[in-house]
């Protein structure tokens, strides 16, 4: 089963996992790190549910593919002599670089997921470049070995059993040396990559319902569930975590908005003004997503109060002091965004932010500031 036809295969289908998981990995990325002369989208609404969605199932079902990869080749680590020439070791660096980063990205990935940072550096900058390493060691990979992944590819993944010759009477036709014997009573090529299929699918599937509430029920791996948390949206940091519960609950509470004519807002004046209803999403970077019912003025109101306009670019600030204490927006996405005061029809929670917080389509959870005491305009 250590084969070529096996490996080529295995390969194929992680080599689809990991360019998936680049391109939506690229685009959860763009959402921290802007370019002025790209607006962020505000359509479709879901659109990062989806893309994170897909990285982070993707990713999780990468490691069992992985492992079963190295499986299928590790006893060719072990050749001798290591390094035959020059560009036999350069090959055997590629794929040591190509293995070690595959290794780590997907392993803290994971630790990410599970909010577990047993490292003393950022992830998002270290999980952004590995993933450059890895394509790129990936390309080369594929370029020195296309001759033998063509010929695993092409290799048929079953033969017919002597007995079926004889019995049809027709002798069997001469095979290539390189296609192996099954031996009757034991698991077949075939037969192994569909377990293995099985196994990945089964991770797939048991981590997905944190994405799609229909699969909920099944979500055995998801490390959230969609549905559980206060108002039946989870929680990633609580107010006592951020440290936020006396400002957020303090009967002095202003909204300050700056700009050509800046102004400050009562917690009773926000709530007298007009509110509008949306239907958007909380999608997490861990990959768990959930659509609520949003309710409270738009924000683009009182930017426009404040002598701005939808071409301008607006920073919101929270109470909260640390890296996502505040956020941008622009364009699209501050046309959309609503300042929310209420949740699923009731005020909001102050785990969820509490006496106000954003809240914008296609936009990564941690971007929707929760307990906002500030609003800049540009």
């Amino acid at each position: 089963m250590r084969s070529t036809a096996v490996t080529a295969r295995i390969g194929r289908l992680l080599g689809i996992a990991f360019t998936l998981c680049f391109v939506t990995g690229l685009l959860s990325h763009y959402q921290y790190t802007q370019w002025a002369w790209l607006p962020e989208p505000a359509t479709p609404s879901w659109g990062y549910r989806l893309t994170q969605g897909i990285h982070v199932v993707t990713g999780i079902a990468a490691i069992p593919l992985l492992l079963l990869k190295l499986w299928s080749v590790y006893h060719r680590f072990w050749a001798w002599p290591a390094v035959r020439s020059v560009v036999h070791g350069l090959e055997r660096l590629s794929i040591g670089v190509l293995v070690a980063t595959s290794v780590l990205q997907l392993v803290t990935g994971l630790m990410n997921v599970l909010q577990w940072y047993a490292w003393p550096w950022g992830f998002i900058g270290v999980h952004y470049w590995l993933s450059w390493i890895i394509i790129g060691s990936l390309v080369l990979h594929i370029a020195v070995k296309l001759p033998l992944i063509r010929e695993g590819l092409s290799t048929p993944m079953w033969r017919r059993s002597d007995s079926s010759s004889i019995n049809s009477g027709v002798p069997e036709p001469a095979q290539p040396a390189h296609i192996e014997h099954v031996e009757d009573g034991g698991i077949s090529r075939r037969g192994m990559l569909a377990a293995a299929g099985a196994g990945v699918g089964l991770v797939a599937i048991t981590t997905v319902g944190q994405v799609i509430p229909v699969l909920e029920p099944v979500a055995l791996l998801a490390p959230r569930r969609p549905s559980s948390g206060p108002q039946n949206l989870p929680v990633n940091k609580t107010a006592l975590a951020a440290g936020v519960l006396t400002a957020a609950r303090s009967p002095q509470y202003r909204l300050a908005v700056t700009g050509p004519r800046g102004f400050t807002l009562t917690l009773a004046e926000l709530e007298a003004l007009d509110a509008f209803e949306a239907t958007l999403p909380i999608a997490c970077v861990e990959g768990w997503s959930r659509s609520a019912r949003w309710r409270g003025p738009r924000l683009l109101d009182l930017v426009v109060r404040a002598g701005g306009s939808k071409a301008s670019r607006v920073t919101v600030g929270s109470m909260e002091n640390g890296a996502y204490g505040s956020s941008h927006l622009s364009d699209g996405q501050l046309e959309h965004a609503l300042l929310a005061t209420h949740l699923n029809g009731e005020r909001l929670n102050i785990d969820h932010g509490y006496p106000l917080r954003l809240i914008a389509p296609d936009r990564a959870g941690v971007l929707q500031t929760k307990w906002l005491n500030r609003i800049m305009v540009r």
